[in-house]
């Protein structure tokens, strides 16, 4: 028991040195960043509007990121290529399309980008995200292939540099190669004609 005894008052002594403290930065600071996002998707959801969803890239340059090609994909006998960020603009307004075959919202929302390139002509870029590239070419071949290129999206690194939320993301792209307009979610008849087709004529009229 002395010797118990001796060893405690040792360590709390006035003279021991001060325990260090925990540095508990790297446990809030993550916990604040995952409210700050559940609250926005909390927003978007009661809202009824995912596109509320905020974007920091509106206004700014697309991500200069190269979507390779998805591979063996023919449209009309000829290769689809892929593309990258400097295809975009140059004076023309454009749309990019992030999708993937295994996102049933996708296969939804693909007949209204084929509508969309039939009612306003511009051109549609498509993103395959994590995607297996005969699964891809299935679904084009199945639902039909809006886009004017096709790039692959194969890590994910891309979603990340244009602001992904997830599968299916739509950007309006102005003439400028900036992004003017980012849509969250399928895209649906209402959000078609309400947001996506006037978001174009005013990057068209900028």
């Amino acid at each position: 028991m002395q010797k118990q005894y001796d060893d405690h008052a040792a360590t709390s002594s006035p003279g021991a040195a001060p325990q260090p403290r925990r540095n508990l930065s790297w446990v809030v600071v993550p916990g604040l960043v995952f409210a700050a996002l559940a609250a926005l998707f909390a927003f978007a959801l009661q809202t009824g509007d995912p596109s509320k969803l905020p974007s920091a890239l509106i206004g700014k340059p697309v991500p200069a990121k190269e979507f390779p090609p998805l591979g063996k994909l023919v449209d009309a006998g000829q290769r689809v290529p892929g593309f990258k960020g400097s295809d975009l603009g140059n004076g023309k307004v454009s749309i990019v399309n992030f999708w993937a075959s295994w996102c049933i919202p996708c296969a939804a929302e693909h007949p209204l980008l084929l509508q969309l390139k039939a009612q306003t002509g511009v051109d549609l870029y498509g993103v395959n995200h994590k995607d297996h590239p005969v699964a891809a070419r299935r679904f084009l071949g199945r639902y039909g292939n809006p886009f004017k290129a096709v790039g692959i999206d194969a890590t994910g690194r891309g979603a990340i540099e244009w602001g992904v939320y997830g599968m299916p993301e739509t950007f309006v792209v102005n003439g400028k190669g900036e992004i003017a307009y980012k849509h969250v979610g399928p895209i649906s008849p209402e959000s078609l004609a309400t947001q996506l087709i006037p978001a174009i004529k005013k990057a068209q009229a900028d």
